[in-house]
Formats: C-alpha cells, structure tokens, sequence
C-alpha cells in the first residue's frame, strides 16, 4: 500500500504528543548552598585564681599560642645559662618590642622573659609547676601578674594566687630573691580614668604587700611612677591605658633597677 504525503502529515502530527512526553524536562533552578552552620563556643567550668591551670580557647581545647610559647621557655630554662628571670602576661612579654631597653637595663644579668599574653595567676602557676623552673638556677625572678584576673576573680582570690606563685618560686628555687611588683595601674578606654578594675587592684596590692619579708620576697609599688592627669592614665605612658609604650618600659627599667642591681649582686 502507497502512503501519500497527506497521510504521512497525519501520522506525523499523531506522534508529536508522545514526543513532547518524551523530551527531556527544563533543568531546575539552581538552590543556594546553605549558610555553613556556626560551632557553638564550649563552655569550660570556671578555673581557680590559685590553682594551677592551663589556658583554652574558645573551642575547648588548650591554647596552641600558650603551650608553643611554654614549651620554648622550657627549653630556654634547661639551658641553664640565665642569672634573671621574669615571670608575667602581656605586659611582660611587651619587652619584647623594646630590645634596647631591656638589654641597657638588664643585659648584663643575662635576662629571660617569660610573658605570656593574657595570661592569670593560674596560668603562670601552672608554667612553674610544669618545667620553666627546672635546670635554670637565677639569681631573682621579677613577678608581675594579675591584671587579667581582674574581670572574673575578687581580690582576695588573685592575691592568693599571686601568694601560690610565690611560695611555688621559693620552693623550685631557694637560692632565687624574688622582686615581687604590685599590679601596674590600669584605666578604662576611651578618657583612662581608673575605676572598678584597678580599685579591685589596688586591693590585691595592699594584700600582696605583706608577702615582702626584706629577705627572700622584695615587695615594689612603681604604679606611681606612671604619669595621671585628671585621675586619669597618660597614654604617653600607657596608650591603651593597660599595655606600655617605649616611654612606660624605660619608666619601668628606671624604677626597678637600684633594687635589682642589689638583689643580682
């Protein structure tokens, strides 16, 4: 049987449905990735102003930052080779920015600085406990800490603390004068009026300065010497009102050093 044009039309437009059936379907609109969901902070129990403890971070492990920078001051300890030894946090360690101060002022007792920033008491109790002490056999430590305890612990709790450290540096190294710094003065930003902070301070320092016993421990307020104006910090001295430019540390060195070139000798 002949098929003729007309029929072939027909058949043709019969089979258009299926085809349309049979086409592949529009590809859907892309979706937007959903937003990465954030971890939640981990929530440590409180640590002790007076019992030795590590520093953690936000997602409850120990602080990289705190454990290299404790590790390298073993190391340094086991040497052996250092006659001087200050213990503190951030303000402390800041004499890393000035090396020209600190190697007029204290070069030549052959220094070591062991600051870390942010640390508390209970941190730098733990790095005593835990190796910074051993093998080095210095003359004096210089001890300044306590300014970060300020937000969470009372005074009574950060001198205790600071008492803790004291007895623990007597203990590891009998043969060592320890120059015992009150906590420096601090000012709230932005105008450095001191308020609720350093009044918590001054508190700790009253307490504080009873461990001073003119032999083993020397007790030394210097937070005078730093400039105020109005009741409020210079930030020539202080910028912040906390940490120490060039002109704060040369302040300290100044004052420190008639009573540490006694205690060296």
């Amino acid at each position: 049987m002949k098929t003729t044009p007309i029929a072939i039309l027909a058949l043709f437009a019969l089979a258009l449905p299926a085809m349309a059936q049979t086409s592949t379907p529009p590809l859907a609109a892309p979706t937007t990735p959903a937003a990465p969901v954030a971890t939640p902070a981990v929530v440590l129990p409180p640590q002790k102003a007076y019992v030795a403890a590590q520093k953690f971070g936000n997602d409850g492990k120990v602080n990289p930052g705190f454990t290299g920078l404790h590790e390298k001051f073993v190391k340094e300890a086991r040497e052996g080779k250092a006659n001087l030894v200050f213990l503190g946090d951030s303000i402390t360690a800041g004499w890393g920015r000035q090396p020209a101060i600190w190697e007029e002022a204290f070069g030549k007792y052959t220094p070591l600085n062991f600051g870390i920033g942010g640390d508390r008491t209970q941190h730098v109790l733990w790095r005593i406990e835990n190796g910074e002490l051993e093998v080095i056999r210095p003359k004096a430590v210089v001890l300044m800490i306590g300014t970060n305890n300020a937000g969470t612990d009372s005074a009574e709790d950060i001198a205790r603390g600071i008492t803790t450290i004291v007895d623990t540096i007597k203990s590891k190294q009998p043969q060592a004068k320890i120059l015992l710094l009150a906590v420096f003065p601090r000012g709230e930003k932005p105008t450095g009026k001191m308020g609720i902070a350093n009044e918590k301070l001054k508190k700790v320092n009253e307490i504080i300065a009873k461990l001073g016993d003119g032999k083993t421990v020397h007790y030394l307020d210097i937070g005078g010497k730093f400039p105020v104006v109005d009741g409020a910090l210079s930030a020539e001295a202080m910028p912040d009102f906390l940490h120490l430019s060039e002109s704060g540390y040369r302040i300290w060195a100044d004052a420190i050093g008639p009573k540490l070139a006694e205690l060296m000798k």
